[in-house]
């Protein structure tokens, strides 16, 4: 990966901007509700919630807002209609894009997220179009600050990950997202310091861009990140010396 940046990483730490500007509050919080809608406020009985819990309180959210968030989702303090769904579009050069959304109204949501798309040099596209180049996995991120590749990648393996890649200054565990907590848990107790972990959606394959078509990209994920309606950006493009 040396003089390539995946969009997975350039994404890690353009959160850490997000976080001081709140929009991962907004995100997490949404999270809870509808997990807890959907599944019941029991983290213990409902695991989409023990995870988005488990996010939240990475991003430092206070204890009593994800409180307010769960009791929102299972109606206590007035229902929350968000309702979920996918769009899936290209980007410049081919590049397959996916989103999570959750919004309250999904005409005017349609209507804004087709008008980024166009504005920068992609289209939205029919649901299918390109979910089938992703594949649902858990991914979990350690800084390499001094770890043993050897061990580290020996104790993730025999937690039941699927594989370790070393990236540039971290090291990416991968595991199916049924073995995602188990293997998670696992590395706690061994005291490997997690920067994050997340069952999310890695792409099959990657598309490199360059000059006019990397910073088109870039400016559309940018917007597309912005919006207030989406939870979750995917892409498969990778960026010459970012």
């Amino acid at each position: 990966m040396s003089g390539h940046s995946k969009w997975s990483t350039i994404k890690r730490k353009k959160a850490k901007v997000d976080a001081q500007r709140g929009k991962i509050f907004t995100r997490l919080s949404r999270e809870i509700i509808v997990a807890a809608r959907l599944g019941g406020g029991d983290p213990d009985a409902n695991p989409r919630l023990k995870a988005a819990i488990q996010r939240a309180k990475e991003a430092n959210i206070p204890n009593e807002n994800i409180q307010r968030a769960i009791q929102k989702g299972t109606g206590e303090l007035g229902a929350a209609n968000y309702e979920e769904l996918i769009y899936e579009g290209y980007g410049p050069g081919g590049v397959a894009v996916m989103l999570e959304i959750m919004t309250d109204n999904r005409n005017r949501t349609a209507g804004e997220i087709r008008h980024l798309f166009s504005r920068h040099g992609g289209n939205l596209g029919e649901a299918g179009c390109v979910s089938w180049m992703f594949s649902k996995k858990g991914v979990i991120v350690v800084e390499k600050d001094g770890l043993d590749e050897d061990e580290l990648m020996l104790n993730a393996l025999e937690a039941g990950a699927e594989d370790v890649k070393a990236e540039e200054d971290e090291f990416e565990i991968i595991t199916a997202p049924e073995d995602f907590e188990q293997v998670r848990r696992a590395l706690v107790e061994k005291g490997v310091p997690i920067a994050e972990a997340q069952v999310t959606m890695v792409p099959q394959s990657t598309v490199k861009l360059a000059g006019k078509e990397a910073e088109q990209m870039m400016r559309l994920m940018e917007a597309l990140e912005d919006h207030d309606d989406v939870q979750e950006v995917y892409a498969n493009f990778e960026l010459e010396d970012y």
